[in-house]
């Protein structure tokens, strides 16, 4: 990593990447093989997170969710990707992206149904009191500063 004119300059390479995610129990199967190299992070970047994403065949990104106050863009860089939505599954690939507004409940979530892998870039804005909500399962997340919390639809613990 280096500075040049006050700007990070890093090889994507240069940062660990992160499998897996932070849902309880079997939840967090679907991410198994979700591996994330945070680039916002490593940058220093404090507003929004930027993430290099790659998904391993038969992997998907994330339980289907939707923000209450952050929103989303990926872009696809390799691979094939299924999006999965409330209006059903839409195939996105190479050079196509697909953005996510805050407090539409369009769950979503992109699977890699291929033999290849799908890398993508993964943008998201770090809004606090955020809640994340998952149409699919009893969870709702809320935004901690750092990551998210979780409980169920009615409160209690999970």
């Amino acid at each position: 990593m280096s500075n040049a004119n006050n700007a990070v300059v890093f090889s994507p390479s240069d940062v660990e990447a992160v499998t897996g995610a932070s849902y309880p129990g079997a939840l967090k199967e679907i991410c198994e093989e979700r591996h994330k190299r945070r680039l916002g992070n490593h940058a220093g970047l404090a507003n929004f997170g930027v993430n290099l994403v790659t998904l391993k065949p038969r992997s998907g990104s994330s339980l289907r969710h939707w923000h209450s106050k952050q929103d989303e863009f990926i872009y696809v860089l390799s691979g094939t990707a299924t999006l999965v939505t409330d209006a059903g599954e839409t195939t996105i690939g190479p050079g196509q992206c697909a953005g996510f507004a805050a407090g539409e409940s369009n769950g979503h979530m992109l699977a890699n149904n291929t033999d290849e892998d799908v890398v993508y870039l993964e943008v998201g804005d770090r809004t606090p009191g955020d809640t994340c909500s998952y149409p699919d399962v009893d969870l709702v997340g809320s935004y901690t500063g750092t990551g998210y919390a979780f409980t169920r639809k009615n409160g209690e613990p999970v």
